[in-house]
This record gives structure tokens, C-alpha cells and sequence, in this order.
């Protein structure tokens, strides 16, 4: 075997544990060649049956990134009270960067998926997981390249969907931060507030039957 050295080893493992969901950017753009190489990245992601569910909208326009804005913001306010007693200190986390990063981009489950079985007879939501590998190595690719990624989830699908004019049947999945950023947080921001932490790898691993 031996198609990697061990430095090179290494560095796959670093860069999954120096990867952060970052919430503070610069606005400076990113390069276009460099933006090319991260969605190149995001398009080498496994998906079953080789479907490639992922769609990306890269949103330049300053007036629908002020109302995807919008749209998170009124999730994130309709989150915090369905937090109930965790609403305050929810609504004092900083959730995205949305007006700031230099790239937004809308990561999307393409339109017609129920034509694809393969894989997905029993698992529909094997084109899901797909996306999300995308999103993963999207991730990663920007972690090497000292590009900080948040990804966002509060909002509602169908009212994004027609925000950006999406054909029926197609699911925004992720509103993505890409940007430059000052520094990479030194632990996941949520651990940092004490907001949760990472479990034990301990705890999550059984053999041969579930137990706990």
C-alpha cells in the first residue's frame, strides 16, 4: 500500500480536529480560483447510487442575503422559545455570520430524487446523507485552507426555497458562511459558552449488540 506518508497521515487527522462552525468573518472576498477548489472538494463527496443530490447557490446579491438573514433571524427567535428555560442564553449566542463572511452559499437537495432507488429503497434519506458529506468535505477543503465555514440551519425549508426561486421538490439543506477570519476558535464556540460538550468516543461504541 503506502499511498501516504505518515506526515501526510497526520495531517488529514489535524485538520478534522482544528476544523471549527465559525460565526466571525472578515468581509473580504474570497478568491475566485479558491472558491472553484473548495466546491471541487464538496463535489468529490461520496453519494449513493453515485446520485450527486447536491446543488449550490452562491448568493451575491446584498438584498437576498439581507432576506435569508431575515429568515434566520426569525427561526432563531422561534428557537429560543422553544428552548423554554435556555431561551435567554440561547439569544445571547452568536448563531451566524450571515451579513459579514466574504461567500454565502445555500447548499440544496436536488429536484426528482425519487427517481433514484439505488441505495435508497429502505433509506430514502441515504440523499440527505449524501449532501452531507459534500457539506463535510466542503468543510475540510476550507479548514487546509484557513477559510473559516459556519454552517446554518434556522430557517424554514420552503420559505427559502422559494426565496431563491428553487423548482418543487428541491430542499435547501445548509445556508453556508465561508470567509476569512482572524483566528479559528481554539475549541468548538459551543463548548466555549459551556452551551454542551463532546462526548466520550467511550460511551458511543458497543460490540456486536447495542448496550447502555
Amino acid at each position: 500500500m503506502g499511498d501516504f506518508t505518515d506526515k501526510e497521515i497526520d495531517v488529514v487527522y489535524r485538520v478534522m480536529a482544528a476544523r471549527r462552525d465559525m460565526r466571525h468573518f472578515s468581509s473580504d472576498p474570497l478568491d475566485e480560483d479558491l472558491l472553484t477548489r473548495l466546491l471541487g472538494a464538496a463535489h468529490l463527496a461520496p453519494s449513493v447510487g453515485l446520485m450527486q443530490p447536491w446543488r449550490f447557490v452562491r448568493v451575491r446579491d446584498t438584498g437576498l442575503r439581507s432576506s435569508i438573514h431575515a429568515l434566520v433571524e426569525a427561526e432563531r427567535v422561534a428557537t429560543a422559545r422553544a428552548l423554554g428555560e435556555r431561551e435567554d442564553e440561547f439569544m445571547r449566542l452568536k448563531v451566524e455570520g450571515i451579513l459579514e463572511c466574504g461567500e454565502l452559499l445555500v447548499v440544496a437537495l436536488m429536484a426528482g430524487r425519487d427517481a433514484h432507488v439505488f441505495g435508497r429503497r429502505t433509506l430514502p434519506e441515504m440523499d440527505l446523507a449524501s449532501v452531507a458529506c459534500a457539506i463535510q468535505n466542503l468543510w475540510l477543503a476550507s479548514r487546509a485552507e484557513n477559510i473559516g465555514m459556519g454552517w446554518v440551519s434556522l430557517f424554514d425549508p420552503a420559505a427559502l426555497r422559494q426565496l431563491l426561486r428553487m423548482p418543487e421538490g428541491s430542499r435547501p439543506v445548509a445556508v453556508l458562511c465561508l470567509g476569512h477570519v482572524a483566528a479559528f476558535y481554539p475549541r468548538p464556540m459551543l463548548e466555549e459558552v459551556a452551551w454542551a460538550h463532546r462526548f466520550d468516543l467511550k460511551s458511543m461504541v458497543t460490540t456486536d449488540y447495542w448496550s447502555g
